[in-house]
């Protein structure tokens, strides 16, 4: 079970990424999902937003913040089971 939440910083990330209007709709997915796991931390990020944030932060044009949100997304995603 993932035990990890989104932290202060990461929050206030994706939070202004949210507000951002200029922002496109991948690193709003991904803070999104960021900041619905501020202190929660049963829950964890989706395939789709896990995407979504691995090319926020391989994108040259986003921003500190989305990057942050998408990072914070991405530490929170179910790992694969090893058998």
């Amino acid at each position: 079970m993932n035990k990890k939440v989104t932290g202060k910083k990461a929050a206030s990330s994706a939070s202004k990424t949210l507000k951002n209007s200029s922002t496109g709709s991948k690193s709003k997915s991904a803070a999104g999902s960021a900041l619905s796991q501020t202190k929660a931390p049963k829950k964890t990020t989706s395939k789709k937003a896990a995407t979504a944030a691995s090319k926020t932060l391989s994108d040259g044009r986003a921003s500190k913040a989305s990057k942050s949100a998408a990072g914070s997304a991405l530490a929170q995603k179910p790992g694969k089971n090893k058998k």
